[in-house]
């Protein structure tokens, strides 16, 4: 069923690629269009046909749009909406897909026009992977996308919106800005902090070499590498706009860290058994949830000669 015209995509990464074959393959939309200020992203983009026609200014490419998608870093959405603002349609959406919420509405919500929805959003999906080929309409599929509509903001432009992502498989949830920036800063924001703290202590450690890193990860050091190849301009962006949250959740963590560190100093078996107890049933609730898959290696193993999107949706579980 198709619900927006034309859909512009600001920025060919995996979540923007990820939506043009979602929107396609479930007929959402009669055009998608898009733009990457990266020339190479924007000649692969063409390679592959990724969307119907490309533009080299986001400018050019949102005139028209009843729906316009920001999914470029956080730290580089204020300087895209300034550009857009004088572009976008009257009664066009404009969402994105920042993990950050406050700021990017702090960066964003000035230059929006009166007579344009603007609903920030973010999806709880992704790989490790990056550019227009990492992409797959299926990344989205039982995954959650957030919603932080604006206080003034129009239900029936937030319902239709919510119709797009229901079409391309995603869950919709809606809260504020504040809690969903704290929310994050506990399932995602801190963990990748911790992956990439723990990946930096293996490269500096100097009793364990780099060989005996690379070839006795085992599963949970592996998966640990594999959060840690996020993009580092993502990541970066988010921790320095999330900075309070995740300030927050690294304390207590580290208070966490003290007292288990106490408890093996000192030999106290039931206090870990029974915090490893506590902690495990909460990894059972994320697989009854169906967030993930008690399968082996949480079914992230790479069958041969399976295609690439496959294996990036294995390893969404």
């Amino acid at each position: 069923m198709t619900i927006y015209r034309r859909v512009a995509l600001i920025g060919l990464g995996l979540i923007a690629s990820s939506m043009a074959h979602a929107i396609r393959a479930n007929g959402l939309a009669d055009a998608v269009v898009g733009h990457d200020r990266d020339p190479e992203a924007r000649r692969i983009a063409a390679e592959i046909g990724l969307v119907d026609e490309l533009f080299d200014t986001a400018a050019a490419a949102v005139e028209g749009a009843d729906l316009v998608v920001l999914a470029v870093p956080v730290g580089a959405m204020g300087a895209v909406a300034a550009e857009i603002a004088p572009h976008l349609s009257p009664d066009a959406t404009l969402t994105d897909t920042g993990s950050v919420k406050q700021a990017v509405i702090a960066a964003v919500g000035p230059h929006v026009p009166e007579n344009v929805h603007f609903i920030p959003g973010h999806p709880l999906a992704g790989t490790e992977h990056s550019g227009p080929r990492a992409g797959f309409a299926t990344l989205f599929e039982n995954r959650w996308w957030l919603l932080t509509p604006m206080p003034e903001g129009e239900t029936a432009a937030t319902a239709r919106l919510r119709a797009l992502l229901e079409g391309m498989g995603a869950n919709v949830d809606e809260m504020d800005a504040h809690r969903h920036d704290l929310v994050l800063a506990v399932v995602s924001h801190t963990p990748h902090l911790i992956a990439y703290t723990m990946v930096g202590v293996a490269d500096h450690l100097r009793r364990v070499t780099h060989e005996e890193v690379i070839k006795y990860s085992a599963s949970g050091f592996r998966d640990f590498t594999r959060i840690a190849a996020s993009d580092p301009t993502m990541w970066r962006d988010v921790f320095l706009t999330n900075r309070e949250a995740t300030l927050d959740i690294l304390g207590r963590f580290t208070e966490e860290l003290f007292m288990l560190q106490r408890a093996i100093r000192m030999g106290d078996g039931d206090l870990l058994f029974d915090y490893f107890t506590r902690t495990r049933a909460i990894r059972r609730s994320i697989i009854d949830a169906g967030q993930d898959t008690a399968a082996p290696d949480f079914g992230r193993s790479v069958p041969k000669g399976t295609t690439p999107a496959a294996d990036e949706k294995k390893d969404r579980g």
